[in-house]
């Protein structure tokens, strides 16, 4: 039976007669599929295309013609599902909606199929690009979204949702499950330890996904009792890894100490004990960590790095530019003290992600592009953060997990996989990634909901986006 299954299926793939179309929008011949799951690799592969999804696929020897519209001949190259960035941020205002827009080809041009958007105050225009995007009138990623964050009043985001007690919490909740947003976002800056974690219970209540900052208010226990699904950079399970977390979060309640004047004694006071407590805490409850490397490093170094000749720099545009002035007028004025803390701080978030990793707690890998994060360009730093998360000792198999399979698991999608009717957002490599991270960045094709985009579309991308 199954002889006769794969003769029928190769007889689909032949020429069609006479003058009907092609079946197939698109075939790519010759490929080798890797299995993110396992690491395993398919060679020499056909897969064939048609409309949004893939079809089929069958050995390239079997083949002796086959009927698409376009026929790819990928022979030593690498076929993967597209790459996620989970955590990005479209924001900066109505002024800057054009230069947020003209970011979208960037994520393509880099092979990333999906992002996750972490909040911002551009939630109408995100939704309309989500639309043409998923019409065809738009390149660029599927965009998942939390909308606004949700903070106290007075916060530092524009277009934040403001709480300060219960009614607010749930109006706030309203407001974004009216928005259909696929998950909740809480930022740190004003809200109060008491009012967060109520926000994250009453969204677990409602079904709703949950990610945030933590306030230095809060333990990491108390974070996951409630029910956090996601925490955000690595600043706030460090505190977790502290000898004295209790009573660093009590002096911070007391008014005692605050968020960045706390950093220097969680750094001083890592415990390997209570550190193992916390990653069991955080795997106990499936709880994800997105540690941006990436920009962590960039930040860290903003005193002595000159970015204004960076390649990616001219694609991001004026306005947006100027939200970099922000962070790096910091840096300028920063103490020498709490330049070296910063420093240190980097190293050792380095260590944490491997150390996470190798306790098996969960890890998403983010860039945190966007405005106001200064030279952290969108498309190119998802490249860079799984570049970095090798380095701190995850396998470049377990770093692209962290982008793909990890990215659905988190937000509760369909798994992007390689196999017949899943949806075509796909990455052809002209080198395999599994033996050198940076292997992502030599692309030879990306193909978004079944359209191609060839090396050379993929620069064209690049020149429109030039400011």
């Amino acid at each position: 039976m199954r002889l006769i299954f794969t003769l029928v299926l190769i007889a689909s793939l032949f020429n069609s007669c006479g003058n009907q179309p092609p079946q197939f929008s698109a075939a790519i011949h010759n490929v080798n599929i890797i299995d993110l799951e396992t690491g395993k690799i398919l060679k020499d592969q056909s897969v064939f295309i048609a409309g949004d999804s893939i079809h089929s696929i069958v050995k390239s020897k079997d083949l002796l013609t086959s009927s698409a519209a376009q026929q790819i001949d990928a022979s030593g190259k690498f076929l993967m599902i597209g790459l996620w960035d989970n955590h990005v941020h479209f924001r900066g205002g109505k002024e800057l909606i054009e230069e947020n827009k003209n970011i979208l080809n960037l994520f393509i041009a880099n092979g990333i199929t999906t992002v996750r958007d972490a909040g911002g105050d551009l939630t109408t225009s995100v939704h309309e690009w989500q639309k043409q995007i998923a019409d065809g009138s738009l390149a660029g990623p599927t965009i998942y979204t939390s909308g606004p964050k949700i903070d106290g009043h007075g916060a530092t985001w524009a277009g934040s949702l403001e709480v300060s007690n219960d009614k607010e919490i749930n109006t706030a909740l309203d407001s974004l499950e009216q928005l259909n947003v696929d998950f909740v976002k809480i930022y740190d800056s004003k809200i109060s330890g008491e009012n967060y974690l109520k926000v994250i219970t009453e969204a677990e209540k409602r079904g709703m996904i949950t990610s945030g900052h933590m306030p230095y208010s809060v333990t990491v226990e108390e974070t996951t009792n409630a029910g956090i699904d996601a925490i955000e950079h690595l600043y706030y399970v460090l505190k977790g890894c502290s000898a004295e977390e209790i009573a660093i979060t009590e002096a911070v309640k007391n008014n005692e100490a605050g968020f960045w004047t706390s950093l220097d004694r969680v750094l001083k006071t890592y415990s390997y004990s209570v550190a193992q407590e916390t990653f069991s805490k955080l795997k106990e409850n499936n709880v994800y960590v997105v540690p941006t490397l990436h920009i962590g490093h960039t930040l860290s170094h903003l005193d002595e790095t000159d970015h204004t000749t960076d390649p990616y720099l001219k694609y991001i545009g004026p306005g947006i530019q100027k939200t970099y002035a922000g962070r790096i007028n910091s840096a300028k004025n920063a103490s020498p003290e709490f330049v070296v803390m910063r420093k240190n701080l980097d190293s050792a978030f380095v260590k944490l992600a491997g150390v996470l990793a190798a306790n098996d707690v969960n890890v998403l890998a983010g860039s945190d592009s966007g405005a106001f994060n200064s030279y952290t360009y969108p498309g190119i730093s998802l490249h860079k953060e799984l570049k970095a998360l090798v380095n701190a000792g995850l396998t470049p198999l377990q770093a692209l997990q962290t982008s793909t399979s990890n990215g659905s698991k988190f937000l509760q999608k369909q798994l992007p996989e390689i196999r017949s009717g899943a949806t075509a957002d796909l990455l052809v490599l002209n080198k395999n990634p599994l033996d050198n991270i940076e292997n992502t960045q030599d692309i030879f094709m990306v193909i978004k909901s079944g359209k191609t985009f060839s090396s050379e579309d993929l620069e064209n991308l690049l020149k429109t986006s030039t400011y």
